[in-house]
């Protein structure tokens, strides 16, 4: 079965591109211009993956990143006119997987839907469990649990805990974290691993764990000691 890639986006120009290339490429695709009608299409169609525009009528790109990853894991792309690393910076703190700027190359974006589709099926080379502390992460089920309560993390999150919980205690560089999360994926965003630590951090705040900076170099996952 083909999978299905949500476009949203208010230019049809773009939208018409980004459809005829992945849909020559084997996906489905529909396509909607704003906001609001991209949250309904997405809740009733269940996407593969969105391809989301950052300015839109009715409910920009941003609100519709922060609503759906409220209520979803679906993979985003999020797809932006403006070069500022700021912004771009934001979209992924609100939960985007990874950014394209427009113009954009059309070959490019569909090895990029592959590659984030690739990861989101988490296909990871040792489906493992790792109970951390009160954490638990269920490699082949795709899953993290905090005792009974599920820990909902976007397909880069999850790859990027498991990357930490099968090395706990190690300090992890920055480029090593970047190969291992995004492969031969260009993100061309350097920072994209300090936004989704940063969403980590925060979801994992009440399980006793903690990714610690360790200046000049990376990242380590502690337990921290009961109290």
């Amino acid at each position: 079965m083909q999978e299905l890639i949500l476009v949203v986006d208010d230019e049809p120009k773009v939208s018409r591109l980004a459809r005829d290339y992945l849909e020559k490429n084997g996906f489905r695709v529909m396509v909607c211009a704003d906001g609001p009608s991209a949250l309904l299409m997405a809740r009733r169609e269940r996407p593969a993956l969105i391809i989301l525009d950052l300015m839109l009528p009715g409910m920009d790109g941003r609100e519709v990143c922060r609503v759906l990853r409220r209520e979803s894991d679906v993979p985003i792309i999020m797809l932006t006119a403006l070069t500022e690393e700021s912004d771009q910076v934001v979209g992924l703190e609100l939960g985007a997987d990874d950014y394209i700027t427009k113009p954009f190359s059309p070959r490019a974006l569909v090895a990029r839907v592959r590659a984030m589709l690739r990861r989101a099926q988490g296909q990871v080379s040792a489906p493992a469990r790792h109970i951390i502390g009160a954490l638990e992460i269920d490699e082949a089920a795709y899953t993290v649990r905090h005792g009974d309560t599920p820990v909902h993390l976007t397909p880069n999150e999850f790859k990027l805990l498991v990357i930490l919980a099968r090395r706990p205690g190690q300090t992890l560089t920055r480029e090593m974290l970047m190969d291992e999360t995004y492969g031969a994926s260009p993100v061309g965003l350097d920072r994209s691993i300090d936004s989704h630590i940063k969403n980590l951090r925060r979801k994992l705040e009440n399980a006793r764990l903690a990714i610690e900076t360790v200046y000049g170099i990376g990242y380590r996952l502690v337990e921290l000691d009961r109290p």
